[in-house]
């Protein structure tokens, strides 16, 4: 049974809800960071969604707690119904060590290798802090219909510098978009093109296949 990183985002006020839903079925660890939306005004409107301001809630857990855990927060939280958030699967590859193995797996015999024909991947662009607008503009124009965002620091060393237009060390943010695996390739190459090294976004990006997600807001 293979082991997944599971992310959930939803709005601020649902957290702890959604936090709980983790803890319920033995799961560890559980990591929740602040975060906000990038919907449109228009998506907002058409949506519902009163607010923009999201969290992200994430932890392991193995294929059978996965579909457990999707199941609860169907029935609980309704993240399923467009508005209410997503929630998505990752699979993971490897893990560094047995000790590791056992605590993310919470004991239980853990093999095999996951599939990796996916019909979602989530994309992560790491860029210079308060670009991502010119990110997310650079990703709908490629199909993208919205976005999370996440704050965060580079630790490389100082004396690194720059590596075209991006400082290894300075404060940075991380847009996190689920898209089809169909339009993966237009959104990344549109995000480069417009926002990526040598812009003032510097944006890099990368990737990851999705082997479950719930609650996306599909395109006609």
């Amino acid at each position: 049974m293979a082991l997944n990183y599971i992310i959930a985002v939803t709005d601020r006020d649902k957290h702890e809800r959604m936090a709980q839903l983790y803890s319920q079925a033995g799961l560890q660890p559980i990591l929740t960071n602040l975060a906000y939306g990038t919907a449109r005004s228009e998506h907002l409107a058409l949506y519902g969604l009163d607010s923009t301001e999201k969290a992200i809630v994430s932890t392991v857990a193995n294929d059978e707690d996965t579909a457990g855990l999707v199941r609860a927060a169907k029935l609980k939280l309704f993240i399923d119904i467009p508005g209410n958030g997503v929630m998505m699967a990752i699979p993971i590859k490897s893990v560094a060590g047995g000790k590791a193995l056992t605590y993310l797996g919470a004991g239980k015999d853990i093999g095999g290798k996951p599939e990796m024909d996916f019909k979602h991947e989530l994309i992560i662009a790491i860029l210079n802090e308060g670009h991502s607008d010119m990110v997310m503009t650079a990703a709908r124009e490629a199909g993208a219909t919205g976005g999370t965002v996440l704050h965060a620091k580079g630790t490389g060393s100082r004396e690194t510098g720059k590596f075209l237009s991006v400082s290894i060390a300075d404060e940075k943010d991380m847009v996190y978009i689920v898209a089809k695996s169909g339009e993966k390739a237009a959104i990344m190459r549109s995000i480069n093109e417009k926002a990526g090294p040598g812009s003032r976004a510097g944006a890099i990006c990368f990737s990851l296949p999705i082997s479950t997600v719930v609650g996306l807001r599909e395109s006609e």
